[in-house]
């Protein structure tokens, strides 16, 4: 028989689960008058202060590859926090709805400031979360929202993008945070003129940042569902997913100490 890559996900929350004990909660929290809905995933048997991540979603929303991905973190030690951006939780399959939820808060650098510091807030309010040693991943949409909170000079140690959105109106003056951007060769909306625009930006603000490009990988080359949108240039890659993941593990040990 074979399964949907969901399912694989599914199978492999709960064998994870079974030993080690995480645990993933949902977490209500405001974000100026909006609700928002957001989720901690963490090692109930641990007793240290562990690094907090924030993981922002794609534009679908904070959806169960968000949750996965928090997950995950917690096998590497870390604390997790699944961040809402458009509030009361919403998801889409749409790509118009997504475009237009994704849209608004991109559109908006208020609206997108408020709502990543209220994930962060969210994240450092957990228990045993080192608050002194933070950092935020996204996807798509999310590793734009990542990158934002640096532009932003939030309180965290380190960003990574992965085919992320690298895009802004006003660009960085001064970035602190080390970044580590995963892109695709092949990504038709992240583009090698992006990525150029994006080094110059960075350049300029006198960031440390580091790019790695995979080869052939398209955009939402980490998500294993990608393919079921069916849209010209989303296609997930395997060997990309898992070369991008353990940069990115030796990233965040580097920034965070983990």
């Amino acid at each position: 028989m074979k399964h949907s890559p969901l399912m694989v996900l599914a199978v492999l929350f709960f064998s994870y689960t079974v030993h080690a004990k995480v645990v993933m909660k949902e977490v209500d929290y405001k974000a100026g008058d909006t609700d928002m809905v957001g989720y901690v995933a963490y090692d109930d048997q641990a007793t240290d202060k562990r690094p907090g991540v924030l993981v922002f979603p794609e534009w679908w929303g904070n959806n169960d590859y968000t949750k996965f991905r928090a997950q995950e973190l917690v096998k590497l030690g870390y604390i997790a926090f699944a961040a809402d951006m458009y509030g009361k939780g919403v998801t889409t399959d749409d790509p118009k709805q997504a475009g237009e939820w994704s849209g608004k808060v991109k559109q908006d650098a208020n609206l997108m400031r408020q709502r990543v510091e209220a994930a962060l807030a969210a994240l450092k309010q957990q228990p045993n979360v080192d608050a002194d040693k933070l950092a935020a991943i996204g996807y798509c949409f999310g590793g734009g929202c990542a990158i934002n909170m640096a532009r932003f000079q939030e309180p965290i140690k380190g960003v990574v993008s992965f085919h992320g959105d690298l895009s802004t109106t006003a660009p960085a003056k001064k970035v602190d945070a080390k970044l580590l951007v995963c892109a695709g060769a092949a990504d038709p909306m992240v583009p090698p003129s992006a990525v150029e625009t994006f080094k110059k930006e960075m350049g300029d603000a006198g960031a440390d940042l580091k790019v790695i490009t995979y080869p052939d990988a398209q955009h939402a080359f980490t998500n294993p569902n990608a393919d079921s949108h069916h849209i010209d240039g989303i296609k997930y890659n395997e060997a990309a997913d898992k070369k991008s993941w353990e940069d990115m593990k030796g990233f965040l040990s580097s920034v965070l100490g983990k």
